[in-house]
């Protein structure tokens, strides 16, 4: 309503205006050299406004005339952009429905409709991808990977590629690059830690662990694989003073002290180390063998196994190196002593077989040996390192077991047992 209120006060005021002009007095002359046009005021003003209206007009014209060009390349690139849209949407349904060489053929009508924009070149990789197609897709990300500020999107796919390829090399160096492209991406940070356990790159592995892998195991192994002293000293005692009860943590970390001729520190790291977790192996970096053409001093090292196990002397382990080191040295009814106590904690073959060789080296009877031998036979086996998550005996210990992958989960402990077989 209003609005017709406003055209119909403007035609009045329109009119007034008209009906002021028309009752104009006087006469308007135009002298142009000999050329003499004369005419009433209101017929005047009307050729004027005439001829400024023709002016607008032409200059419209005009106007419209040299800007013809670029409306017409713009209405085209509009037209073509709703075409790659269009393109690009048929695209990503195909994709999500699994239909392959749909998804391709849209992608490439996209890509000529759109240019190599990072979109359409996205879309086009994944797209190859589908259809199996990965020589395809690796260099279309190759492209994507050159793409500036879209190049973290090209190096994704190459490190899925590399990885589904199980390139796990190629994938690090690629996690790399995709690391500096978009710096502080989670899910990176998490392949790169898992890509630093497979190829056995322990020092990033300690870097980029989360908290619930177990870093103490990855820096033992990175202290043991480092060449630099230093850095593998840092390493070591990081791994030995985060998990104190990790065997080889506290070897690696004595093994580095020795090294720094620092014997007595590396002498108290392995003595805190069996008091909490005694393993043979601690007793052996303890009682290292005598230089090439030195005879080894049996009571020697009965006295540093002595000392060893003075924190934990309860222990079966315990006992069973003092036995062995005390028949080692001779001193037959110590090491028997040793033996029998382990014998009343552990049914293990190894407590039986020394008690036979304790009781062939006293010169006792047959009989005993024997008997001693039978036990062996039927005890329980020795531990061995096996992983804790699959029970694949182990060589020795690892931060990760190479069967099932798992991290951290490699101990010193017995056999799994096998289930009988249902009659």
């Amino acid at each position: 309503m209003r609005r017709i209120l406003l055209i119909l006060l403007g035609g009045a005021i329109l009119l007034l205006l008209a009906w002021q002009i028309a009752f104009l007095p006087g006469r308007v002359s135009l002298h142009i050299g000999t050329l003499t046009i004369e005419a009433a005021a209101p017929v005047a003003i009307g050729l004027l406004i005439l001829l400024i209206g023709v002016a607008y007009v032409g200059l419209r014209l005009l106007g419209v005339l040299f800007t013809l060009r670029r409306r017409l390349r713009r209405r085209r690139l509009l037209r073509t952009r709703r075409l790659g849209d269009a393109a690009t949407t048929r695209a990503l349904v195909a994709l999500a429905a699994g239909d392959a060489g749909n998804a391709r053929r849209e992608a490439g009508r996209a890509r000529r409709l759109l240019g190599d924009t990072p979109q359409a070149l996205l879309l086009a990789a994944q797209a190859a991808r589908q259809a199996g197609r990965e020589s395809e897709a690796a260099m279309l990300f190759g492209q994507l990977a050159e793409a500036g500020d879209a190049a973290f999107l090209g190096l994704r796919g190459l490190l899925q590629q590399a990885m589904a390829r199980q390139d796990w090399l190629a994938a690090a160096a690629l996690a790399r690059r995709a690391e500096a492209a978009q710096p502080g991406a989670l899910w990176l940070r998490a392949e790169r830690a898992q890509l630093a356990i497979r190829t056995g790159a322990w020092k990033d592995a300690v870097i980029l662990a989360g908290p619930e892998q177990p870093r103490p195991a990855f820096a033992a192994a990175a202290a043991e694989a480092e060449a630099d002293p230093a850095e593998a000293m840092r390493l070591a005692k990081q791994a030995w003073q985060d998990e104190p009860t990790l065997t080889a943590a506290a070897l690696a970390y004595a093994r580095r002290l020795r090294e720094a001729g620092r014997e007595s520190r590396a002498m108290k790291v392995l003595h805190a180390a069996w008091e909490v977790r005694p393993h043979p192996d601690l007793a052996t970096l303890a009682c290292p063998p005598p230089p090439a053409g030195e005879t080894a001093d049996p009571l020697a090292r009965l006295r540093v196994v002595q000392s060893l196990v003075a924190g934990n002397p309860a222990h079966p382990e315990s006992h069973l190196l003092l036995a062995r080191a005390s028949l080692d040295a001779g001193l037959l009814g110590e090491a028997r002593r040793h033996a029998e106590a382990a014998q009343h904690l552990l049914d293990q073959r190894r407590v039986w077989l020394l008690l036979a060789e304790i009781a062939e080296r006293g010169g006792e009877p047959a009989e005993q040996v024997q008997d001693a031998l039978r036990h062996a036979a039927h005890a329980e086996a020795d531990p061995i390192w096996r992983c804790g998550a699959c029970g694949t005996p182990q060589d020795g210990w690892r931060p990760v077991c190479a069967a099932c992958g798992t991290a951290g989960r490699i101990g010193w402990e017995p056999p799994a047992q096998r289930p009988l077989a249902a009659a």
